[in-house]
């Protein structure tokens, strides 16, 4: 085989032309690892701390107030104001608190006459891996925690005991959590892909052309490209659901036509972003790059596989943007919490506005030119 290198160093000459002139492709070179630096350097967090809790107070005592603070001092529980009893509970079923401590009645006096008066800490287990340091955190209070409210009066070791109660997954199964969020997750990866392939891959065909050629709109090509991926999602959410139901044996516990038309919703936002890509890109390695520079943020702050709320405030700011977030609370609220229209209204539109946003955006990026 004989080598020239000269001919070596004409074609290494051509592709450092050709890659300094693709600057979206050498952007996205340079991008990509600095987003993925901080997405998990910074917003992944197996052991979140001040996670949302809403506070029922039965007592305003001093030993009550003294066992909140307590609690306030792990850095593990963001205790609101005090609130109702149902309030408490609807905030931790619409997934606005993770955890939920209610003080009995008259605690200090059951304390005092050593009655031992339960507390109860219950806890949205729906994603077992983001309660359980906040539960081995509370149970270390026990010991000594009112001695200095209560000296002399009562062994500290048995003041009080905590009632754990782990709400919608008390098994904590961890199926329960990561295959309703594998419908979000695998619908955004095969949707946006795919859409976002389906004017590049016309224009490298040279079919394009006789697309503009025909009297359309723009509109009208993206829902003719966009409602047929709608059917082949909802067959894969069946696909899915029913894998889920009889192999893993994830309950089913809200409205079914409910959760198909959030999951409608949500198709619709991961296709118009597909398209979206289809419109800016020039070729179809460029709208894979656009797809996973959206996927992969979109998997890491969703919640999907680290808790939401042990995540910075900026992360759960994109992520509060990215319509997965909103699928997976959608999803596991209504099979794992029966969650009903008004307790996933906040999930919705949002996917309805994400959805008008990006498409608009697409539309206008249509090319209808080959230029």
């Amino acid at each position: 085989m004989n080598l020239s290198f000269h001919r070596f160093v004409a074609v290494l000459q051509k592709e450092l032309i050709q890659a300094r002139r693709d600057r979206f492709t050498l952007a996205l070179m340079m991008g990509m690892p600095l987003v993925q630096l901080f997405l998990f350097g910074f917003a992944i967090n197996t052991d979140p701390k001040h996670l949302p809790t809403a506070l029922v107070m039965g007592d305003d005592s001093r030993p009550a107030r003294s066992l909140v603070e307590s609690m306030r001092a792990t850095e593990y529980f963001d205790i609101s104001q005090p609130v109702s009893p149902t309030d408490a509970e609807r905030a931790m079923a619409r997934g606005d608190v993770l955890f939920v401590l209610e003080v009995p009645v008259d605690f200090a006096r059951l304390v005092e006459g050593r009655e031992r008066p339960p507390v109860l800490l219950a806890a949205d287990a729906t994603d077992p891996t983001a309660v359980s340091s906040a539960f081995g955190a509370a149970a270390g209070l026990g010991p000594g925690l009112l001695s200095r409210d209560l000296p002399g009066t009562v062994p500290a070791p048995s003041a009080f005991e905590w009632r754990v109660h782990r709400r919608y997954n008390p098994e904590g199964i961890t199926a329960y959590n990561i295959v309703p969020g594998l419908i979000g997750t695998l619908l955004t990866f095969t949707l946006v892909v795919i859409t976002a392939l389906a004017v590049t891959r016309e224009r490298e065909r040279g079919t394009m052309e006789n697309l503009l050629a025909m009297p359309v709109r723009p509109l009208e090509v993206m829902l003719g490209k966009i409602v047929p991926y709608i059917f082949l999602g909802y067959v894969q959410v069946a696909l899915i659901l029913a894998a889920a139901v009889g192999v893993f044996r994830v309950p089913v516990r809200g409205s079914v036509p409910l959760l198909l038309l959030g999951l409608g919703l949500f198709i619709a936002a991961n296709l118009a972003v597909g398209f979206t890509f289809s419109t800016l890109a020039r070729n179809q390695l460029q709208a894979m790059q656009m797809a996973v520079f959206f996927i992969l943020p979109s998997i890491l702050l969703s919640g999907f596989m680290f808790p939401f709320a042990g995540m910075p405030r900026w992360a759960r700011v994109i992520g509060e943007a990215l319509p997965l977030t909103h699928a997976l609370r959608l999803i596991r609220g209504i099979l794992l919490k029966g969650n009903g229209l008004m307790d996933v209204l906040p999930h919705l539109y949002p996917l309805v506005l994400f959805s008008a946003v990006v498409g608009t955006l697409a539309i206008r990026g249509y090319r209808q030119t080959l230029d």
